[in-house]
């Protein structure tokens, strides 16, 4: 079964939230909350809320924490605000506020290892 959860319009590039992404993509749901709580990057705090929400949610359904694991993280680019700089003669200088949605899918199937070594076959 799968469980999910989604944050939408979050004040941080995609690259940067895609860079935590690929971080905690390998680990179990349960350290990479872990992990996330412990990093520098400012996207890692609006990723493990999103992560808990998604942990939250499988909980509703009477599952086991640890038999949880990440079936996919998606960073996708949101909106972005578009703003200005005034600088000299008169001119302004624009730049972009991006914006990130995130959707984090989890799953109790276990994946068997024989599928796994086919695709690392191919």
């Amino acid at each position: 079964m799968e469980y999910q959860a989604t944050s939408k319009y979050i004040r941080t590039s995609t690259r940067k939230m895609r860079l935590v992404a690929d971080m905690v993509r390998p680990l179990s749901p349960v350290v990479a909350l872990v992990q996330l709580m412990h990093m520098p990057q400012l996207a890692a705090k609006p990723l493990s809320s999103v992560l808990a929400s998604a942990i939250a949610n499988a909980k509703q359904k009477n599952v086991a924490v640890e038999a949880l694991s990440f079936k996919r993280i998606e960073v996708m680019g949101g909106p972005s605000m578009k703003r200005w700089h005034a600088v000299s003669r008169g001119q302004a200088h624009s730049y972009k506020k991006r914006m990130t949605h995130v959707c984090i899918v989890l799953t109790d199937e276990k994946v068997s290892e024989e599928k796994k070594t086919e695709k690392g076959q191919k």
